[in-house]
């Protein structure tokens, strides 16, 4: 073996040497607190201990950084600045409460990194917090967590105080820059209960998008009254306009007043599509309930028809058996033919995927459990803050966004050929 090759070989076996010997100490470590009766967790455990001297560390080499000599250097005497001692602090981390010892410097202008002037938690807190906060428990609810699971006093209005944050970021990502066309977007809305003088439902919007690639976005929240018409959709989509989105192949919505128009401006060849599941939800709620089964099983060969003259003639059997008795869902049926039937004229991937709000279902379930949690909200930014929390907690491990875009690529092959290579442009 040449010298070279030795070499290669000492290079790659350090790691493993230096992950064996940080494992032995590990367990020597954990041996030693079994051993000696202390906790690994808890008030004065071995994770609080190892966290204190971590952080004291830390320090010291911020202010030894700070002065330019070690602690006792010689190099330090009559060298202008000093060491002045240290001051106890106890700040909050995710073992719970630690008690350290802050190195301070005669002239003051020590400004240590780790652990900040007035800094009472380390970041990890303010992340474990709002992360409770985005799966639905309440203030209230966090408070308790985190004094029994953490020993930790954390006051209401602390813990406001850190979800607070998390509306610089909410600014920040409902104004952010969006990609030039999408191949769909998914309108829904979430009801909230707000409470505004007296406690009401309110909607929040919530525009979801596939990319080019597959992967799903989520363009931004907008609160409404339940009162939007053409103007107020005109408003959002504009704003999504201008952040960049100049082309849409479909938007699928449930039946949302005034929102076809707008979006007939906004983007002239977009297609609309209604949302099929809904509209038979609505068609049930014109119907007794014994005829629900019989009306759901002639409906279904109307939008399943292989096109659009088949779905007509599927539905003109349905009026004929049904019109007599329940008026109201042939009406609702025909006033939202132009909207609810486009998808017809699809490739079948594109019908699938896009025939329902399924795709954006499965978020808003995620939201509803916090929103439900909550019971009501003091104000809409109470509201929205609650939502946008729950949206950035969706998928922690990025496995969900791997499935989706494993479950949009067919599809999104089809889109390209039925919508003449507007994707394929956009990818250019």
């Amino acid at each position: 073996m040449t010298s070279e090759n030795v070499t290669e070989a000492v290079e790659a076996a350090a790691p493993q040497r230096a992950k064996a010997v940080d494992d032995r100490l590990i367990d020597e470590l954990v041996s030693r607190a079994q051993a000696e009766g202390l906790q690994l967790t808890g008030e004065g455990g071995l994770l609080q201990q190892l966290t204190k001297r971590l952080l004291e560390s830390a320090l010291e080499g911020e202010i030894t950084d700070h002065l330019g000599y070690d602690k006792h250097d010689p190099a330090g005497k009559n060298g202008g600045n000093s060491r002045n001692g240290t001051r106890a602090k106890t700040v909050l981390t995710e073992v719970g409460p630690v008690e350290i010892s802050v190195p301070g410097d005669r002239d003051g202008s020590f400004d240590p990194k780790i652990v900040k002037k007035r800094q009472k938690r380390l970041t990890g807190v303010d992340e474990m917090v709002i992360s409770l906060s985005a799966k639905g428990l309440t203030m209230g609810e966090v408070q308790a967590h985190l004094a029994e699971v953490y020993g930790a006093e954390v006051s209401r209005q602390t813990i406001s105080t850190i979800t607070d944050k998390v509306m610089d970021g909410m600014a920040e990502w409902q104004n952010r820059p969006l990609d030039a066309v999408y191949p769909v977007v998914f309108i829904d809305a979430i009801h909230v209960k707000i409470r505004d003088g007296a406690v009401a439902n309110r909607p929040i919007y919530v525009a979801l998008a596939v990319t080019v690639e597959g992967r799903r976005d989520i363009l931004g929240l907008w609160a409404g009254d339940g009162g939007e018409g053409a103007k107020h959709w005109m408003h959002i989509l504009t704003e999504i306009k201008n952040r960049g989105v100049n082309d849409v192949l479909m938007l699928v919505c449930d039946g949302l007043k005034g929102l076809p128009d707008a979006v007939e401006t906004v983007w002239p060849r977009t297609t609309v599509q209604t949302c099929v599941v809904h509209l038979l939800r609505n068609s049930f709620r014109y119907a007794a309930r014994q005829d629900w089964d019989k009306i759901a099983k002639l409906l279904k060969p109307v939008y399943t028809a292989a096109t659009e003259e088949a779905a007509l003639e599927r539905f003109a059997e349905f009026a004929d058996a049904w019109g007599r008795k329940y008026p109201a869902i042939v009406r609702l049926w025909e006033n939202a033919w132009e909207e609810s039937t486009p998808f017809l004229r699809f490739d079948t991937e594109i019908r699938r995927i896009v025939c329902t709000t399924n795709a954006i279902e499965s978020v808003n379930a995620r939201i509803r459990r916090a929103v439900k949690a909550r019971g009501h909200f003091p104000n809409e930014t109470a509201a929205l803050k609650c939502v946008y929390m729950a949206i950035m907690s969706l998928d922690p491990t990025g496995k969900g966004q791997a499935r989706w875009t494993m479950r949009w690529k067919t599809a999104l092959n089809a889109f390209d050929i039925t919508f003449d290579g507007r994707l394929s442009a956009a990818r250019q």
